[in-house]
């Protein structure tokens, strides 16, 4: 029996006017997902507990099987873990974004314009990221480069409790609310600061300019964690699996499962990325041999931070036709095979950040039926449908189990 999860990162949403009333979801072309729903089954599912922040973190913890409940320790580890960066115990790591801010002439006067400096390249980012490292960095502070605006920061023996806000989540918004604040504060803040003063006049900036780009005028911290201890994916359910993914974060859970993890050439975690390269990745893994793969495509999610809607319909129908298409008809050539769709969580492109919404999951197991007329995989659907998964963690064990 091979198995196929796919996460669309942030797919579900909520009725938009400019598209006619309709989610996203809704108003795609996704006949692959709607035979899923079809022939499957469909329901809603809770990926972030109660009390917990809607981050992938958490959310993509609950579609693996993890109990954020007792295995959440932050996002930024799990992305060390996946850029190879060795944590010690008391080590604490901090995502580092590289942003966008306004031209105030206070540091806490200024605005966040753009949570990804302009989706910043990797190239442009690690010589920023170095150059902080090299001006900024110290024994125990050091500056990690990263894919695009995603970088880190690792803490030797920092504290784990600053209170932080992700950058997504105050588009638009000025900074000042938004500092850090507890323990650590004084550090991280001091650090954001003299990014703030320094990186403007970096070349790298001056050439965005003349170009038209935004440049990375400051770094923003979040995100941060201790590294967490997982139990293997194999010791859980008895399989050897897979991630596919352009996000450090799924990396990294995957790695802290034990799973492989499959760096698949061209993809991005946008828009602009190799749909069509990750759907072959996972046939050739399991044609290969393993049981198990989880692809995670996380444009979706990007275009409703940008609150972009005509992106995201176009990623979920990429999605649907380039990647999820794609497997199910080479999974017949394998043998028997089980497919399930999801999101992680709710990316509203009114909002423009993450929601603790349920979101709609379909799960398409061997000797499927006819598929039942009307049916598609989207919000409204799964609500009506009366299935009804309250723990996150626990729909892979469902996903799995013998039929």
């Amino acid at each position: 029996m091979k198995y196929l999860v796919l996460v669309g990162d942030g797919m579900a949403d909520e009725p938009r006017p400019e598209l006619g009333g309709k989610t996203p979801l809704q108003y795609a072309r996704t006949p692959h997902m709607d035979l899923v729903a079809a022939a499957g089954e469909i329901g809603l599912v809770r990926t972030v507990p109660e009390g917990y922040p809607p981050g992938s973190d958490v959310a993509n913890l609950s579609v693996m099987g993890y109990d954020p409940r007792i295995y959440y320790t932050g996002r930024a580890p799990l992305e060390a873990v996946s850029m190879g960066i060795e944590l010690d115990t008391a080590d604490v790591a901090f995502r580092c974004n590289l942003v966008t801010l306004s031209n105030a002439a206070a540091y806490e006067d200024r605005a966040m314009v753009d949570y990804s400096a302009g989706e910043i390249s990797s190239a442009e980012a690690r010589q920023l990221i170095d150059y902080l490292n090299a001006r900024l960095g110290s024994e125990s502070l050091g500056f990690y480069p990263g894919i695009s605006y995603r970088h880190l920061l690792i803490w030797r023996g920092g504290p784990a409790e600053t209170e932080l806000t992700p950058p997504h989540d105050i588009s638009g918004r000025v900074i000042r609310p938004y500092l850090p604040t507890g323990p650590g504060s004084d550090t991280v803040r001091r650090l954001m600061a003299a990014s703030g003063e320094i990186l403007p006049a970096h070349p790298v900036n001056w050439e965005r300019r003349a170009a038209g780009l935004r440049e990375a005028t400051s770094v923003w911290f979040w995100g941060q964690g201790r590294r967490p201890e997982l139990p293997s994916f194999r010791d859980r359910y008895g399989m050897d699996g897979a991630v596919i993914s352009a996000v450090d974060l799924i990396k990294g859970i995957g790695l802290c499962a034990r799973m492989t993890s499959v760096n698949v050439e061209g993809t991005t975690g946008t828009i602009h990325t190799n749909f069509l390269g990750k759907a072959q990745a996972a046939l050739s893994v399991l044609a290969d041999g393993l049981d198990f793969v989880l692809i995670h495509v996380e444009a979706p999610d990007e275009a409703g931070h940008q609150g972009e809607p005509d992106t995201k319909v176009r990623a979920i129908e990429e999605i649907d036709k380039q990647v999820l298409g794609e497997v199910l008809y080479g999974l017949k050539e394998l043998g028997p095979f089980r497919a399930m769709v999801l999101p992680d969580h709710p990316t509203p492109l009114r909002t423009r950040t993450h929601s603790a919404d349920p979101v709609p999951f379909a799960i398409l197991r061997e000797g499927r039926r006819e598929p039942r007329s009307g049916l598609a995989f989207d919000e409204d659907t799964a609500a009506e449908s009366g299935l009804w998964v309250p723990l996150g963690h626990e729909l892979m064990a469902r996903f799995l189990r013998p039929s």
